[in-house]
């Protein structure tokens, strides 16, 4: 439905070295990120410096080896690993004489491949839009001159003008019809926590496996792929977990279980603000599963790159269990560990295989009988007191 042609535009990759660690992840990842756009890497281009330089980011020299490896290879665009400034860009394609991509403008376009329901693709074409809005004037430097002739005579506004002003407009439509949609979903919400159920997002790195995960414990048949970013569209399911009964009155414990969009280090700002109503459904979840790709020799700073988008998104002290996924392919056996409190700390499971799915449903209904007598607890506490207890509230 989405997927591109594979022998798509022919690619040259930059990745410079600014001392900040893990290069070889970094740059593998980028492949990965390229190649899920439908591009076809034909060389990569690395380099050290200190820090980038202002006109080109990788410098004079680093520029010609570029342009000329691009045109040795045959490349039709330049893909930069890192964010690039208007006049980089500018100053890039004027020497390449080749379309310049930087990583946000990658990341967005991969986004805008994947997006399938209305909303995700709203959301995706206001960060494209915001995006677009800082550097129009890359493409439209030979339209800077007044409108004039035949036709064209007008109140004197530049065409670079008229199309910021349009864009304005659009930006401000989807912005009304994303905000809209927000009110609808927290509509949803709120009957979810009338009926007293517990709210539970799967959060993690993209690729770590989490569509794969809620498949294999709803059985939704959501789309799941080896693949970056096959999931943006937030998709929720019930989960029974009968074991809640054991030390519950209620009949049963129902939990509403969510698959939300994979993170990325360097995450593009536009896109965590054009997400934020489908992001919402993670702030406002009261435990968040953290899964995690145990498989990846890069999982520790995947780990730190999922902490730093829940801070940002105002999801940093919602209740967090991780699950180690992918132990199938590490030889580690699935399992429960416990921190010095004896709470539950990470889950070893195989989303693919099924090896430790029991043990984390287990989990899920600890951890809501623990959220449920805590929010009964809370209940009993005066108004006054109800800032003290640490997200005990159900998802609004």
């Amino acid at each position: 439905m989405f997927e591109r042609p594979a022998a798509g535009e022919k690619a040259v990759l930059v990745q410079m070295d600014l001392g900040a660690g893990d290069f070889a992840e970094r740059l593998e990842e980028f492949r990965l990120l390229a190649t899920s756009a439908g591009a076809q890497p034909v060389a990569t281009i690395s380099g050290r410096r200190g820090r980038p330089d202002p006109a080109t980011f990788a410098g004079k020299g680093k520029v010609e080896e570029i342009v000329a490896t691009a045109a040795s290879a045959g490349a039709d665009l330049v893909l930069f690993n890192h964010e690039l400034s208007p006049a980089q860009q500018r100053n890039l394609e004027r020497a390449s004489n080749l379309r310049v991509i930087d990583r946000t403008a990658l990341i967005l376009d991969i986004f805008a491949l994947r997006a399938r329901s209305h909303e995700g693709k709203l959301q995706v074409e206001l960060a494209q839009l915001e995006h677009l809005m800082t550097r129009l004037v890359r493409g439209w430097t030979h339209l800077e001159r007044q409108k004039g002739g035949i036709g064209l005579r007008g109140p004197g506004e530049k065409q670079l003008e008229t199309d910021r002003r349009l864009l304005g407009k659009r930006v401000a439509l989807l912005k009304s019809r994303l905000k809209q949609l927000e009110r609808q979903r927290a509509v949803r919400r709120k009957g979810r926590s009338r009926g007293e159920v517990l709210s539970v997002s799967l959060v993690g790195y993209t690729n770590a496996g989490k569509s794969t995960l809620f498949n294999a414990l709803t059985k939704a048949g959501a789309y799941a792929a080896d693949q970056l970013f096959a999931t943006l569209d937030t998709t929720s399911r019930k989960l029974y977990v009968p074991t809640c009964e054991l030390e519950s009155g209620r009949s049963g414990c129902q939990v509403v279980l969510s698959d939300t969009v994979g993170f990325i280090r360097d995450l593009p700002h536009a896109l965590v603000a054009a997400f934020h109503a489908t992001l919402e459904e993670t702030t406002q979840a009261d435990l968040l599963l953290h899964v995690v790709d145990a498989a990846s020799p890069d999982r520790e700073q995947q780990i730190q790159a999922v902490a730093q988008v829940l801070a940002e998104i105002g999801a940093a002290d919602v209740p967090q269990v991780v699950v180690w996924n992918k132990i199938d392919l590490t030889g580690v056996g699935p399992g429960v560990e416990r921190d010095e409190c004896d709470n539950i700390a990470r889950v070893r499971v195989s989303a693919r295989t099924g090896a430790g799915l029991d043990l984390l449903r287990a989990a899920l209904a600890e951890m809501s009988r623990k959220l449920t007598a805590s929010i009964e607890f809370k209940d009993t506490q005066p108004q006054n007191d109800i800032h003290d207890y640490r997200h005990t509230d159900v998802a609004q």
